[in-house]
């Protein structure tokens, strides 16, 4: 059931829309102390520009500071998280993060489109789906949250929704697993790398590679891609998770 909309009379919101904003608070474990803040952050100009007394304010502002806040608590996650990544390569991480794209992977997930607030002409021509919509309330949403309970609670929040993604792959486009791997290997003096292609699949206008690495010739990771560079970095990154345990387990013993 999607939010329908405020009343007029004060600012108040409807009882529905209330009930739909505590659930969202219940779904995502986090209950604002200023719930206006909240509201606002779902609050589109053209719903605002469809009442004539200016009672509500859209969520512009809130979408400013929330693309910086946003800037920051990743930046912070990638410095400690990659402490051999250089600075272009974060650079590119984050940008690949923070991205349009990206925040609308994010909105959707949490199904932020069926809360916003909306005009009649938006609502009729599918603002809630409409991309860069989305990326702004989400961005709005962690300034709201920021305003409410800080940083801390912004990275709490980034750390479910977020961070987990980069271990899942979703930014390995941007990231150059090749290189990281191979600084592991050489701080640690581990050994040699070599990659090979160990299959190709499907007709030539759509074909996929297979590659895997090996270290001192006993395979290390494989990976699968649309190009032989591709596969290779999937490959490097299951490697680097596999070599790190293994380093991890010689020192324990």
């Amino acid at each position: 059931m999607r939010i329908q909309g405020l009343s007029q009379k004060n600012g108040a919101i409807s009882e529905q829309a209330r009930l739909k904003f505590a659930e969202l608070q219940d779904r995502l474990g986090l209950h604002f102390n200023n719930a206006n803040l909240l509201y606002n952050a779902f609050t589109h100009s053209s719903f605002v520009n469809e009442h004539r007394r200016k009672l509500f304010e859209d969520n512009e502002r809130l979408e400013f500071l929330g693309d910086a806040v946003l800037e920051l608590t990743v930046s912070k996650f990638l410095f400690l998280k990659f402490p051999k990544m250089s600075e272009g390569e974060l650079t590119k991480l984050r940008a690949a993060m923070v991205c349009e794209p990206s925040l609308v992977i994010f909105a959707n997930e949490l199904n932020f489109g069926q809360y916003v607030l909306l005009g009649k002409g938006e609502e009729i021509t599918g603002g809630r789906e409409r991309p860069a919509l989305l990326a702004d309330c989400f961005e709005a949403f962690i300034g709201a949250l920021y305003l409410d309970q800080g940083l801390e609670t912004v990275v709490g929040f980034l750390e479910k929704v977020v961070f987990p993604k980069v271990e899942l792959g979703t930014f390995s486009h941007v990231m150059d697993f090749k290189s990281q791997l191979q600084e592991i290997v050489q701080q640690n003096n581990s050994g040699t790398l070599q990659y090979e292609i160990i299959k190709e699949n499907g007709p030539a206008h759509n074909r996929t590679f297979v590659s895997q690495v090996l270290l001192n010739n006993k395979e290390l990771g494989v990976g699968n891609g649309k190009s032989k560079k591709e596969a290779e970095q999937k490959a490097a990154q299951c490697a680097m998770r596999a070599l790190k345990v293994q380093l991890a387990n010689e020192q324990e013993g």
